[in-house]
């Protein structure tokens, strides 16, 4: 398959690494912590990134969002990423771009993400099993790779594959799941401003057990929604087949959002308890992003399109 780069953009849209780094350092000297700035500044005003999400959201500890992982493909218990991914191989890392769109071809990463510049955003993301984090992801909006892309106007869905790896994957050996694990969103979610291209996190880069070195983060919907280590980005007319809603289509929908007033159906989504905390809280709906992406779903029956 062809190996090619994207189309070059203005070197004026393109954010210098040293301003990059100068923001950081930025609230070194200013006396923030970064996980602090991220969770309280109005970062947008100064420059320095957004933040999203409830107010009194805190970040998870580092520990915590590096150490209790749902990533099948490294086992099924929340420990077995950390300790199965530390030889995983992130580099180098290709993704194809494929289905329909004006610029299909196979990316070498940082060719496809160059000039694109990165974000920091603090996200309150939700998991499936009613526990949650805050946890302050890096990336690119999604919508901003897909203007470049150019998808046709038949592209209603995208559809994310991860990669198959039994080698590397050591839960890839077992029929846990259907491999690789596939996900999808359609195409105005996948360009709303909060869907991310995840990089890294808290300033640092993704580690292998959150999904290096490319993962997507829906923070209104549940985690299983974000695919990890993608390989594959590909446009498409009809709505995907996704991997938990194969496995278990009555407990697993397409959409995902978080919904507290419909349960799974082994387990109560009203209340969540946040990583490091003791008691538990109530479940808002659509993870607090309830303002920014209710529209959406507009007159759409949300206990039938769960």
């Amino acid at each position: 398959m062809l190996i090619t780069r994207p189309p070059e953009i203005p070197s004026s849209e393109i954010t210098d690494e040293t301003v990059y780094a100068s923001r950081r350092e930025f609230l070194k000297a200013a006396g923030f912590g970064l996980a602090a700035a991220s969770s309280i500044l109005p970062l947008s005003g100064l420059g320095l990134g957004r933040a999203f999400g409830p107010d009194d959201d805190k970040l998870t500890p580092y520990e915590d969002v590096t150490g209790y992982n749902n990533y099948y493909e490294f086992g099924t218990d929340k420990e077995d990423p950390a300790r199965n991914a530390t030889r995983f191989r992130s580099r180098p890392w290709k993704v194809e771009i494929a289905g329909e769109v004006s610029r299909p071809a196979v990316y070498d990463l940082d060719d496809l993400l160059k000039g694109l510049a990165a974000e920091e955003r603090v996200y309150r993301h939700r998991c499936v099993e009613a526990w949650s984090m805050v946890v302050p992801w890096m990336g690119i909006p999604l919508g901003s790779l897909i203007d470049r892309l150019q998808p046709t106007s038949k592209a209603k869905y995208v559809e994310f594959t991860t990669l198959l790896d039994p080698g590397q994957m050591p839960g890839q050996r077992r029929a846990i799941l259907d491999w690789p694990y596939t996900e999808g969103l359609r195409m105005d979610e996948a360009r709303h401003p909060l869907t991310l291209l995840v990089t890294g996190l808290y300033g640092k880069p993704l580690p292998n057990q959150n999904g290096a070195p490319l993962r997507l983060v829906i923070p209104w919907k549940y985690g299983f929604k974000g695919g990890k280590s993608l390989v594959r980005i590909r446009f498409v007319e009809r709505q995907p087949q996704t991997t938990w809603n194969i496995a278990a289509p009555d407990e697993y929908g397409f959409y995902a959002n978080v919904n507290p007033d419909v349960d799974h159906p082994r387990w109560s989504q009203s209340r969540e308890r946040r990583v490091g905390e003791l008691f538990k809280r109530k479940s808002l709906p659509f993870n607090g992003y309830a303002d920014q992406v209710a529209s959406l779903y507009a007159g759409m029956d949300l206990r039938k399109h769960f």
